[in-house]
């Protein structure tokens, strides 16, 4: 399967940096910090994760990867 990679928060090292991908399917992947614990249990009433799913935040500066990977996505 392949990935089209989108970019990286270019704010961060060359290490552990969020990113975005979007994959032959067009889904949208993401990689990003991981919620602090407090803000999993205020959210999760909202939308229940799956033991598989986690909830991860991104800073601001990572929107515009978004929307181009979102452009990626629907532009087949």
């Amino acid at each position: 399967m392949g990935y089209t990679f989108i970019g990286k928060d270019p704010e961060s090292d060359v290490n552990g940096c969020p990113a975005v991908w979007v994959d032959a399917d067009r889904r949208l992947l993401v990689q990003g910090r991981r919620a602090g614990e407090d803000v999993q249990a205020r959210t999760v009433a909202d939308s229940p994760r799956a033991g598989d799913e986690t909830l991860i935040v991104l800073e601001p500066r990572m929107i515009p990867l978004l929307k181009e990977a979102i452009r990626v996505a629907e532009s087949g």
